[in-house]
């Protein structure tokens, strides 16, 4: 897994709330043995019409947002089932940070990614970050009010930095095993690895238990 530590790309706006993994990789895509290819089947049915062109009504089929590799998106971000291919779709579609907002409705904290996504996003490389209502809400306005806008994401720092004619800086929080994991670039065999030596003495020792019983 390549390691994540300063992003900069072109930002791309999709406010949506409550986009879930069907609708990311849809269901027939799923039948797949192998785990390349999803990238252009990203949110397909949103992207394509029935004769497979682009559908022009679908905000990131916008001529302004090529190239694009961060998405700021609405709360909720990746619900629905656990399939880990939504993730595979969206970074081989070119994204590299995912962006959503937490919010409050009636007492009750809205996250701005499902769990299961979130985890699956951090064995993939894939950096998702949130940050507060406003700020998103200010981001997707300074968006879809300056073409070609792009923003920096500094992890070790935790920023997001928004090029906007004037400039904005945005601080976010996460996990910090998380985030030595993306700045290390390892994926769950890595980590397990890492104890490697350990777990070899261990299988040594459970071996030797085992020939003098």
């Amino acid at each position: 897994m390549n390691p994540f530590t300063i992003h900069t790309g072109l930002v791309a706006s999709l406010q949506r709330a409550n986009v879930d993994t069907d609708a990311i990789i849809p269901k027939q895509f799923l039948k797949s043995i192998h785990r390349t290819g999803f990238g252009p089947n990203a949110f397909f049915d949103w992207r394509y019409l029935e004769d497979g062109s682009l559908d022009p009504d679908f905000e990131l089929n916008n001529p302004r947002y090529k190239g694009r590799s961060i998405l700021v998106a609405d709360n909720n971000f990746g619900c629905g089932s656990s399939r880990e291919h939504a993730v595979w779709a969206l970074v081989q579609d070119g994204y590299r940070v995912i962006i959503a907002p937490r919010r409050i409705d009636n007492g009750e904290r809205l996250p701005g990614f499902a769990d299961i996504f979130r985890n699956n996003a951090v064995k993939n490389g894939l950096l998702t970050v949130e940050l507060s209502e406003s700020e998103v809400d200010d981001i997707h306005g300074q968006v879809q009010a300056q073409e070609g806008l792009e923003a920096t994401v500094d992890l070790p720092r935790q920023e997001v930095i928004l090029h906007a004619p004037e400039k904005k800086t945005y601080r976010f929080e996460i996990d910090p095993g998380v985030k030595d994991q993306l700045v290390k670039g390892l994926d769950d065999i890595d980590l397990t690895l890492q104890y490697e030596d350990f777990i070899g003495r261990f299988e040594d020792s459970h071996l030797q238990n085992l020939v003098a019983s």
